[in-house]
């Protein structure tokens, strides 16, 4: 019987997460786990106000994450995750603290919450960080045209990689494996979806060299 994983997919916006995802949910027939957006009452709301509606929003990912999270866990087959519910907190909650939309009363009290939640959920196999340059995760936020993310810039795309370093310096939850995405096209070349395929078998696996197929 195969080894039963939890796999979560990190990485900044217009990275390729969901791409990778269903990619890999496909060939390996994992179960796959996405935000939905669609049922986010919060969403719209903050888009229009940020400052009034911030908490809530971060309040209400967090409880859909980890909820996703132990469903991935329990599921008989292995899973993997769309984002990470660690990013939630480390990386954009503090971004939003940054920018002024999260006061720091509510980021305190946030961040109280989301420990609690965290000592609950049972630890992921392997962490998939996928890294590519600012400039090539606008032109793929650019590309799709979803309206919520028309105001996207490149400096606040350069302050989530900023959080994404400071976070991986320190994370100790389970292995990780960082991919460069900016150059690798998993979507339409099946060379480069199978060195990926390769590459985190071996990792869940225990071995550490990995090397990607030319």
């Amino acid at each position: 019987m195969a080894a039963k994983h939890l796999v979560l997919v990190a990485g900044n916006i217009g990275a390729g997460k969901t791409s990778l995802v269903t990619k890999l949910g496909e060939q390996l027939g994992w179960r796959t786990g996405f935000e939905t957006v669609e049922t986010n009452p919060y969403l719209g709301k903050f888009y229009g106000d940020m400052r009034a509606w911030a908490f809530h929003l971060q309040v209400f990912l967090l409880a859909q994450r980890s909820q996703l999270h132990i469903e991935a866990h329990r599921h008989p087959s292995s899973a993997i995750l769309d984002r990470s519910i660690y990013e939630d907190y480390y990386i954009f909650a503090r971004a939003l603290h940054s920018l002024g939309n999260l006061s720091a009363e509510d980021l305190d009290t946030y961040s109280r919450v989301y420990k609690l939640v965290i000592t609950s959920l049972p630890k992921p196999d392997l962490l998939i960080m996928l890294k590519a340059p600012v400039s090539a995760l606008l032109e793929r936020i650019h590309s799709r045209g979803r309206e919520m993310e028309a105001g996207i810039t490149a400096e606040y795309l350069s302050l989530l990689d900023g959080y994404y370093d400071e976070w991986l310096h320190s994370f100790d939850v389970c292995p990780v494996l960082t991919i460069s995405s900016g150059d690798l096209d998993y979507v339409n070349d099946p060379a480069h979806l199978a060195s990926v395929i390769k590459t985190v078998e071996a990792k869940l696996s225990g071995r550490d060299e990995l090397v990607f197929d030319e």
